[in-house]
């Protein structure tokens, strides 16, 4: 997509571009640039695509049209995660696609990196029919799959995007107002809860709250690499 095509579809959803100092978004390409460059893609990566792609576990399976097994930097510092695939993605592969994920990738670049350089999953792999809540059995079904692709990627920050998978995600039912604006802990890992940018096309209100919510992280991500 070309930048004047790119700033029509903001321009259309009613949202401003987002912008940090270049010389702040210069030093974050640079650092994922010279990851991407120094390390090797681990040897059972394909291996555990080809497991998700085979998975028949839990009845997703049988509803499913394919797997989302999450895209991006498998090196990447940053690891997004999402609940589970909608509609769209169950059909194309891929996570956070159509406006949500037009919106997400805006929100990515407003921290100056790209799609390309993070990583994007979900919690669960296959969308569960009618995009109803996972069920308790689907969770833990996936759970593995997305602990096997945290340890391969070895992300320096997490970012939970949207109520249910930071809840899922940190186990607890606390609502999303509260789980905003913390710095939290998954697996000696920091975690920043972000608002899913589906619920931000409806509330556009909260667009300045959303920046917020990158710019803790940011700052978050950048005190990891001044230690």
């Amino acid at each position: 997509m070309d930048e004047a095509t790119r700033l029509d579809y903001l321009k259309v959803m009613g949202i401003e571009c987002w912008h940090v100092r270049e010389t702040l978004e210069q030093n974050t390409k640079t650092t994922i640039s010279n990851k991407m460059e120094t390390t090797s893609i681990p040897d059972n990566w394909e291996q555990l695509k080809q497991d998700v792609n085979n998975c028949q576990q839990c009845e997703l399976c049988q509803s499913r049209t394919q797997t989302v097994f999450g895209e991006g930097n498998p090196n990447a510092d940053w690891l997004f995660i999402g609940e589970a695939p909608g509609e769209q993605e169950d059909l194309q592969g891929k996570p956070f696609v159509d406006l949500a994920g037009f919106l997400l990738t805006e929100m990515i670049r407003a921290i100056g990196l790209t799609r390309e350089s993070v990583f994007i999953a979900n919690i669960l792999k296959c969308r569960p029919p009618d995009d109803r809540d996972p069920k308790a059995i689907e969770i833990i079904t996936c759970h593995d799959y997305l602990s096997r692709q945290k340890a391969l990627i070895s992300p320096k920050i997490m970012v939970a995007v949207g109520r249910g998978a930071a809840q899922k995600l940190l186990k607890t039912d606390e609502p999303l107002s509260k789980l905003r604006g913390v710095v939290h802990q998954l697996d000696n890992i920091p975690l920043v809860v972000v608002y899913h940018p589906a619920y931000l096309l409806r509330r556009l209100s909260q667009k300045q709250a959303a920046w917020q919510d990158l710019q803790l992280a940011l700052k978050t991500y950048q005190k990891l690499e001044t230690v």
